[in-house]
């Protein structure tokens, strides 16, 4: 399944590529900052097209289709991000990838983060490691705050300061040696499992932004949690992604930043 899995997501990549810097039509959500192109939805049908003829039995969630043949009797559910960090792709910025997560009774066990303009694909098997490309995938050992380069992103309605999102930023900008804000929460877990960053936070993700790059991290030896420090499922909206080494301090920050 893995490599169906591989071979699909690359696939949708291409469509990403050859749509990248042409003419394509873009359309607003719910406000100015949510788009979505026409590149997403070909993306999406193209992977939907291949689960439906190869795995009719399986259920799917798409973060533009919604969901699709979920029932108790699903006993796999593909779990898919067509581009995420469309807004990087609308604009010309070459950091976006496709992210496929499948999931069997609720638990995931294989995936891939596919970054698309650097050919990079970040791929984990349940209890089997993750790799990018052919290379084993390893979080870093830092497990000094102060020495960590962290990274994040932010909610669509960052300036109405959601759920005290500036106040972790502001914190962490004063604890950390650095922050960075790519715009593909997926690429972010994949950059704390190969030790580019020792941890991530984001508030308000989908399961799509998250079930393929946490498997990949978990693989790698990282850790991902609420803010709280407690382990959740793809629907908690709450991601605290690190090499494990740097977690319990940014629990504290977190903690102590979303109380004031």
């Amino acid at each position: 399944m893995l490599e169906d899995v591989i071979a699909i997501a690359k696939e949708a990549g291409e469509i990403i590529r050859e749509g990248y810097r042409k003419n394509f039509t873009v359309e607003f959500k719910t406000n100015s900052s949510n788009l979505v192109t026409e590149i997403d939805k070909k993306s999406e049908q193209t992977i939907i097209s291949f689960i439906k003829k190869k795995y009719p039995q399986h259920g799917i969630i798409a973060e533009e289709s919604g969901a699709i043949n979920i029932n108790k009797n699903a006993e796999y559910v593909w779990v898919i991000d067509p581009l995420d960090g469309t807004t990087n792709f609308a604009h010309g910025l070459p950091i976006f990838s496709v992210s496929i997560g499948v999931q069997k009774r609720g638990e995931t066990i294989c995936g891939i983060v596919y970054d698309v303009m650097r050919d990079m694909a970040y791929t984990a098997e349940k209890g089997n490691g993750s790799y990018c490309n052919s290379r084993k995938l390893k979080v870093s050992e830092n497990d000094n705050l102060q020495y960590s380069l962290l990274v994040t992103g932010f909610p669509y309605d960052v300036q109405e300061n959601p759920g005290k999102v500036m106040n972790y930023f502001s914190a962490f900008l004063h604890n950390a040696r650095a922050l960075r804000r790519l715009g593909s929460a997926a690429i972010d877990f994949c950059y704390v499992a190969d030790g580019i960053f020792d941890g991530f936070w984001e508030l308000s993700l989908y399961p799509w932004d998250i079930c393929a790059g946490r498997l990949v991290l978990e693989e790698a030896g990282g850790l991902v949690t609420d803010f709280d420090g407690l382990k959740r499922d793809i629907f908690h909206k709450q991601i605290l992604a690190t090499n494990g080494k740097v977690h319990h301090k940014m629990v504290e920050i977190l903690k102590e930043a979303g109380n004031k």
